[in-house]
């Protein structure tokens, strides 16, 4: 009687464990949470990005960014699955961090249309059609930030940790607009490679709201 007993109490335990394990297995994981989020606002997906890996066979290290609309996160974790969580939950931190609570709050500034910067006559846009964008030693960075804050768009820079064949440093410029404009530069120091990916995306732009 007394090892029935025991074996029952085992198998409940050992049963409870299972349910636990199943249920834990049930939890959505940060990434899952993002994308649920994403889709219940309205939102763009979160993009995962690859930036590098580092680090022999058996102890890689992978690090990932993750983008949703204007805002992005990253970090490491040695494998892909584990980076990507990682960064996720940065991210759902990060959106906690905005809303001043808990519960996520933050609203994405809507998405400027070329549209709207094409028929804009403002001062800064106006400035960019008229004047060209090959003066030596001009701060496009500047010129990118008071024309952003002038047409409502965001601007963020990546930087690319690995260097070019002719070992320049390397960042993409994102630009929150509809569809997103991303341009890539490159320079002997991060604060160059900076400048001329906002000279990329300034000529871009140039382009953009010349055109009929």
């Amino acid at each position: 009687m007394i090892d029935e007993a025991l074996m029952l109490d085992r198998h409940v335990a050992a049963t409870g464990q299972s349910n636990a394990a199943e249920t834990n297995n049930h939890i959505p994981n940060s990434v899952g949470l993002l994308q649920e989020l994403a889709l219940q606002r309205g939102w763009r997906l979160p993009e995962y990005t690859v930036l590098r890996e580092t680090g022999p066979p058996h102890i890689r290290e992978f690090t990932v960014t993750c983008r949703l609309e204007s805002l992005s996160e990253k970090a490491a974790g040695n494998s892909k699955k584990a980076a990507k969580k990682a960064a996720a939950e940065k991210m759902m931190a990060k959106l906690q961090s905005l809303s001043g609570c808990s519960e996520v709050t933050w609203n994405p500034k809507p998405s400027v249309r070329f549209d709207t910067i094409r028929s804009s006559t403002a001062e800064k846009i106006n400035l960019l059609r008229r004047n060209p964008l090959s003066i030596p030693n001009m701060d496009y960075i500047q010129l990118m930030l008071e024309l952003s804050l002038e047409q409502g768009f965001e601007v963020t820079y990546f930087d690319i940790d690995e260097l070019t064949v002719n070992g320049q440093y390397q960042c993409l410029a994102e630009l929150s607009t509809s569809p997103v404009t991303v341009c890539h530069g490159t320079g002997i120091s991060c604060s160059n490679a900076h400048n001329d990916a906002a000279h990329s995306a300034l000529q871009y732009i140039k382009i953009m709201v010349s055109s009929k």
